[in-house]
């Protein structure tokens, strides 16, 4: 593939000399990591935290409810809150790596950012944008990505230099197309807020019983409107969201504990094995033991 600027063939030189193998790799900036794929990659299932990712190489597609994303070098990808997703690499070769680098959107940092910069807040009743969104870079975002990259060769830099430019990164995406979205996330009583905390609840209650007129009077909202704006957010219902984090969290409970179907089920809040094979296989494709069977075949 033809890169479309210089700035990205530099940060694809950049990061291939920190992360020289496949996969993910956490730099010496926290917060910053870079992936590397030879390959287009099987549909690889997990949740995105809120972050900053932007394709340098190749192409990368992300699945959110019924919504397909596509991005690759020219834009960027936005996630404002934690959201269950199925994301792939659907180009790379050896020749061109396919690239990711991914840098984590600390509340704490917005926060204090926004109460500093004079940027326009949207209103609070203002709709809820999709919870990931994909915008082309601006050349003072790619000059921001640049430096920021640059400092991996500088480690004495980073403890100075690096907060200010995730600083100028932060500011970049507020004055874009998708600031509205993470300020209104923010926002104290803001329907994007509400959500935000609704699905706060979700990630630490998710082996709990749903009852969505508890979690809508929890948020302040009504079971209407707190279904409208779940949705218009996440593009699924909160029943939806809740049970990918179950099948998410079973999944791992066999791989990484190793424990049998039947216990990983029950340990996120399925009272029916067959009703959690049946959600189980409709998700992943297979049923839970030959899933489990493939995946650990395939890292042999």
């Amino acid at each position: 593939m033809t890169l479309p600027f210089n700035r990205y063939q530099e940060i694809a030189s950049i990061a291939a000399r920190f992360a020289s193998g496949e996969g993910e790799f956490q730099t010496g900036i926290e917060g910053l990591g870079i992936s590397r794929r030879t390959t287009p990659s099987a549909p690889c299932h997990g949740s995105y935290r809120p972050c900053f990712a932007m394709v340098v190489q190749g192409a990368k597609s992300v699945q959110l409810g019924t919504d397909t994303i596509n991005y690759g070098p020219g834009s960027y990808l936005l996630t404002s809150l934690y959201l269950p997703v199925v994301w792939r690499v659907v180009e790379a070769s050896p020749e061109v790596p396919h690239f990711c680098l991914t840098f984590a959107i600390n509340s704490e940092k917005l926060l204090d950012l926004l109460s500093r910069a004079n940027i326009q807040r949207p209103a609070a009743t203002a709709p809820g944008q999709r919870g990931i969104v994909v915008n082309d870079a601006t050349p003072q975002l790619l000059d921001a990505a640049v430096r920021l990259l640059r400092l991996l060769d500088s480690p004495d830099d980073i403890p100075a230099m690096a907060p200010l430019i995730e600083q100028e990164i932060l500011y970049r995406i507020l004055i874009g197309p998708a600031g509205d979205q993470l300020i209104n996330l923010a926002m104290a009583d803001s329907h994007g807020n509400r959500i935000a905390r609704a699905i706060s609840w979700l990630r630490e209650n998710f082996a709990r019983t749903l009852r969505i007129e508890d979690l809508a009077e929890h948020v302040n909202m009504s079971v209407s409107s707190f279904h409208h704006h779940f949705k218009a957010i996440t593009a699924m219902t909160p029943v939806q969201y809740q049970k990918q984090l179950r099948l998410h969290e079973a999944r791992r409970l066999m791989l990484i504990e190793r424990l049998d179907a039947g216990t990983a089920g029950h340990r996120v809040g399925y009272q029916s094995p067959s009703q959690f094979s049946r959600e189980y296989s409709r998700l992943y494709g297979l049923s839970p033991a030959r899933d489990v069977d493939a995946v650990l075949s395939a890292a042999e």
